[in-house]
């Protein structure tokens, strides 16, 4: 199957009431994982590669990764770079391989924001490449606090930043190891009357998954970044790889039993709002 971007899997889950799993990557063992996950179910799947990912192995290294594994796949899969916020990181991942970006302009005035978007949209497009924006501030559990997105700055979004999908704050926040039930479904009924964009939520984890099956059918949020339950997953797997092998200082041993235990848990999330073939 071809390398994906954004557009070829959110508009289709958009139309037909479903939402499409963008998944945190940190190694080789969770992007393997989550490539065998979307082959099994049949779904596709977002590989994301986020800031922190990125300072710990270079751009071009995830580009390739990314782009290896989903050329051997038998279903799409995007390859993604996730919380970009300068022009040249986006830049730096159009020309390593990603097939999708993200700027996160978020924190800047909505003219600006707007702005630097567009920019990035006319050379991520002229590449063949998609973009996913920010309006409102997905805040961090124990850190950086929310904004909610606005319905007035979203359409302004919408209509002027040139991008595929919007990323929006209705209650959701980054690295919750809880569920919280806050989801702003008045709010997302606003954003949703005056935009026209695929919708995404950060902080997929935080939702209960009765909500999330709720927003993927009924709502046009059509991706949902999950990261802390699939490190959550990857952990306890290594502390009992550790626990069986007390002696073993082989890395590739240690770290072989996370591959099935991040597939099952990456299938899980995947199949909760996708939906697989007939």
């Amino acid at each position: 199957m071809t390398v994906a971007t954004l557009t070829d899997v959110l508009q289709p889950a958009m139309r037909g009431g479903y939402a499409i799993a963008g998944l945190v990557v940190l190694g080789w063992e969770d992007a393997r994982a989550f490539v065998e996950a979307a082959d099994e179910t049949g779904i596709p799947v977002i590989l994301q590669a986020g800031p922190n990912a990125r300072k710990y192995m270079p751009t071009p290294v995830w580009g390739k990764m990314f782009r290896h594994l989903a050329e051997q796949a038998r279903v799409s899969v995007v390859c993604h770079i996730d919380h970009a916020y300068t022009f040249e990181d986006c830049i730096a991942g159009i020309d390593h391989g990603f097939s999708s970006v993200m700027i996160d302009g978020s924190k800047l005035p909505i003219s600006e924001n707007i702005s630097l978007t567009a920019r990035v949209a006319q050379r991520a497009h002229a590449a063949g490449v998609s973009v996913e924006g920010e309006v409102g501030v997905v805040g961090y559990h124990g850190g950086g606090a929310s904004a909610m997105t606005l319905a007035a700055e979203a359409q302004r979004f919408d209509l002027e930043s040139g991008a595929d999908a919007l990323a929006v704050s209705i209650g959701n926040v980054h690295l919750s190891t809880e569920k919280t039930t806050g989801i702003d479904f008045e709010r997302l009924r606003a954003i949703e009357a005056v935009t026209r964009l695929p919708l995404v939520l950060h902080g997929g984890s935080g939702i209960p998954i009765a909500i999330r099956q709720k927003l993927a059918l009924e709502s046009r949020v059509s991706k949902f970044n999950f990261g802390t339950e699939l490190r959550m997953a990857f952990g306890m797997a290594l502390r009992k790889s550790l626990g069986d092998q007390p002696g073993g200082f082989d890395r590739i041993e240690l770290l072989g039993p996370t591959i099935p235990a991040l597939r099952r848990e990456a299938i899980s999330t995947m199949t909760a709002i996708g939906r697989t073939p007939a």
